[in-house]
């Protein structure tokens, strides 16, 4: 009886304890999440549309050739039409809210771009975002490099 009693009370110490005591467990501090390193460019750069200015619009329409490269030839149109359609709705909700649309573009500029700290993806080197104030819109429009543009000199 006496040996039934030191191993219940030996098991009921060791339960109590843990393995704890025998094992130590620390972990190094998890270490603060860096940010993407290669993630996608991105910018706030916006400019103001003037539609005298002749400045070609980017079309955004996804044309497809081969089945095989279908989503890479679908990829650049879609970036740059999501990257709208967030403007499109900032412009929305403040329509909603103030009961009119931004009146000009420095007014955009500071309550839907900065307010809400949005950023689009970076766009190739020839071509640039622009807010149509008229229309309320983003538009995408090919930089004036001077150059003619390929195939027509």
């Amino acid at each position: 009886m006496a040996i039934r009693v030191s191993c219940s009370l030996l098991l009921l110490t060791m339960l109590l304890v843990g393995c704890d005591a025998l094992v130590n467990n620390k972990r190094p501090p998890k270490a603060e999440k860096d940010p993407i390193v290669n993630g996608p460019k991105m910018t706030d750069k916006i400019g103001e549309f003037d539609p005298n200015a002749g400045a070609t619009e980017v079309n955004n329409e996804i044309h497809i050739s081969n089945p095989i490269t279908g989503p890479l030839e679908a990829y650049e149109p879609m970036k740059r039409k999501l990257a709208g359609l967030g403007i499109d709705h900032a412009v929305n909700l403040f329509y909603a809210l103030e009961g009119r649309y931004p009146k000009d573009f420095q007014e955009f500029k500071q309550r839907i771009i900065d307010e809400n700290q949005m950023r689009l993806p970076q766009l190739p080197d020839t071509m640039e975002y622009q807010y149509d104030v008229d229309n309320h819109k983003l538009v995408i429009v090919m930089k004036n490099t001077g150059k003619p543009p390929e195939g027509q000199e």
